[in-house]
């Protein structure tokens, strides 16, 4: 799948695609078409989605740099497409922007409970340095997220 996926720079225009991605892949927290638009506002904030061939959207990365430090706000792939790399596109794409806007270091958040997730982004360079107990909600009550980091800087 991943041959044939491209990546598209997305921006405030392109907010109602990302949200509605942001929804496809986690119905259960949607994000809003204007709290897209501005957090993916630049310079600091950016978005990159992927299409296929057909220009159909697969998935999304947002995220945002102040100062030395990167942050991916959400990153998510239609069920349909996963496990066929687009994910790691999106991580890497995220790096890619998140280095040329001078940031040094790339967060995220994971919840426990999403061991694919987890595994995609230790595969990429990330490593644990926090946790948050009871940040996600879940029907059955609430789970910790991990806070990883992946260096951006070569250290």
């Amino acid at each position: 799948m991943t041959a044939a996926a491209r990546l598209h720079p997305a921006g405030p225009l392109e907010a109602g695609v990302v949200a509605a991605l942001q929804q496809a892949c986690f119905p259960e927290d949607p994000w809003d078409e204007a709290s897209v638009a501005t957090l993916t506002t630049p310079p600091a904030g950016f978005a990159v989605i992927a299409l296929d061939a057909q220009d159909q959207p697969l998935g999304f990365v947002m995220a945002r740099v102040a100062a030395e430090d990167a942050e991916i706000l959400a990153i998510g792939v239609l069920p349909r497409v996963r496990r066929g790399g687009i994910g790691r596109l999106l991580v890497e794409a995220a790096v890619t922007v998140s280095q040329n806007l001078g940031a040094t270091a790339l967060f995220l958040e994971v919840a426990e409970d999403n061991p694919a997730a987890s595994s995609l982004y230790k595969a990429s360079g990330f490593f644990s340095v926090g946790r948050r107990p009871g940040y996600y909600k879940r029907p059955d009550g609430r789970v910790a997220a991990l806070v990883l980091r992946r260096n951006l800087d070569g250290a």
